[in-house]
């Protein structure tokens, strides 16, 4: 019984406190179909009942070996997770001992060079979104955006929360869920190509908030000071999301156009793709909403001597004196993934993010030169960063992007895989090229994609 260490009398307690009758009422609201009676040894799919540490590497070695993964073959995904060319020096710096073992900054004393980094991490969120204060990250973009609309309801004291069509699918799941059993309204609209000036006749005086994205879901860029006035003259706040943030270097920032919240999405810096993720949410507000605002914010002091040190200055969490007061459940940080973020944002430095962002576009201006040659093929995104729409009339976009992935090439991500309940959307293909594509790569999927569409 060393694993099992509870008695038949400690569970009986135990369910008679939480008030279920047995162990099988804990699973009620699993559906029947989930659920198996086979122990992992008695034929469920037929696992052994052990094997040996070799035997298990082998076998998930065989495992592994059968995805093609994204760096082995030209690659043209994104929707939302960005494949870049991350320094070497960000991987050897983050597995240093007082980096990779630290957990969280309780104590000021012993923990200066975290908090210095998520000082400098701040920093460089607060320039890049163009916004006044930054946190010190969020889990990621998904759950950033469902706490940034619950900020939004704090601070206008209103209820409705507007959901743009245009935003990643994940963002608004998560949203709608974070919301879900909370007397907030959320209402999201279907996805279309809307313009984002559509939304301004949407605002109305019982809006917390109007949720946007830039580049958006589609891969399209607009300016959204328009609805940003729109949402002001209302009382209303705009928060505006960002999938790919290597954007921000060249893009007009979203404060700049009136953002009020600016959530982002920074694993594409300092993170390898593995899968699209873990992530890191940066998360970005205006000063006068800092307490509202989730999560942590280290400051900087001066000690009694006077020397410069760092010290979490905003904790509005429950485990600290807040309480049922917290403005944000979230427990911690995303704190090694926000130094590997800062780290490759320090390496590439101001001009160098400026040049990897001009990279990015001049790449996707030439992917869309090679993809306007395919015929049966239009590219419908009129203004872009490094990812487009095409439509491929007549054609599932799933099916083409098996078949092209059984010749080993990754030709994007089917908008069925997010809507497979809108049949319209049934031939929409996201494409996207980063630094990391080469211009053979772009040809070879020209000349795939036109045998495929034949």
């Amino acid at each position: 019984m060393r694993y099992l260490p509870l008695t038949d009398d400690d569970r009986r307690a135990m369910l008679a406190r939480i008030g279920a009758a047995s162990v099988d009422d804990l699973f009620r609201d699993v559906p029947p179909a989930a659920l198996s009676d086979a122990t992992p040894g008695g034929g469920f799919d037929a696992l052994p009942d052990h094997a040996t540490e070799m035997a298990v590497e082998r076998d998930l070695a065989a495992l592994a070996a059968r995805n093609t993964t994204a760096g082995s073959v030209p690659s043209f995904l994104g929707a939302g997770a960005y494949r870049h060319h991350v320094p070497a020096a960000v991987d050897h710096l983050i597995q240093r001992g007082e980096f990779l073992t630290a957990y969280t900054p309780y104590q000021p004393e012993v923990s200066q060079g975290t908090l210095q980094y998520l000082y400098e991490f701040q920093t460089q969120v607060a320039l890049i979104t163009g916004m006044e204060v930054a946190n010190a990250s969020m889990y990621d973009a998904a759950t950033g955006v469902a706490e940034a609309a619950a900020m939004a309801c704090r601070v206008t004291r209103r209820k409705r929360v507007l959901l743009s069509g245009r935003l990643h699918p994940h963002y608004r799941a998560a949203t709608e869920t974070f919301l879900r059993y909370t007397d907030i309204e959320t209402e999201a609209l279907d996805p279309d190509p809307m313009a984002v000036e559509d939304l301004i006749g949407r605002v109305n005086p019982g809006t917390a908030c109007v949720v946007v994205q830039n580049p958006d879901f589609f891969g399209r860029l607009s300016d959204l000071a328009a609805l940003a006035d729109a949402c002001h003259a209302e009382g209303a706040l705009l928060i505006v999301a960002v999938a790919e943030p290597v954007s921000l270097g060249l893009v007009t920032p979203p404060g700049a156009m009136g953002a009020d919240i600016v959530v982002a999405e920074g694993h594409a810096i300092g993170s390898p793709l593995n899968f699209g993720g873990p992530g890191v949410g940066l998360f970005a507000t205006r000063k006068k909403f800092v307490r509202h605002m989730p999560g942590r914010l280290a400051g900087e002091t001066v000690d009694e001597d006077g020397r410069r040190g760092w010290v979490l200055t905003l904790s509005t969490r429950e485990q600290h004196i807040r309480r049922e007061k917290a403005t944000s459940n979230i427990c911690t940080n995303s704190g090694l993934i926000a130094l590997a973020w800062t780290i490759h944002m320090t390496l590439l430095g101001e001009a160098g993010f400026t040049k990897l962002a001009r990279l990015n576009h001049m790449k996707a201006v030439e992917l869309v030169e090679h993809l306007e040659t395919v015929p049966n093929l239009k590219v419908v995104t009129p203004t872009f960063f490094n990812e487009v729409l095409v439509r491929l009339p007549g054609h599932g976009a799933a099916a083409i992007v098996e078949t092209l992935a059984e010749k080993g090439l990754l030709a994007g991500v089917p908008l069925s895989r997010f809507y497979p309940t809108y049949p319209e959307l049934a031939d929409g293909l996201l494409v996207c090229a980063t630094e990391t594509t080469e211009s053979a790569d772009m040809a070879a999927l020209a000349a795939a994609l036109t045998e495929a569409l034949r």
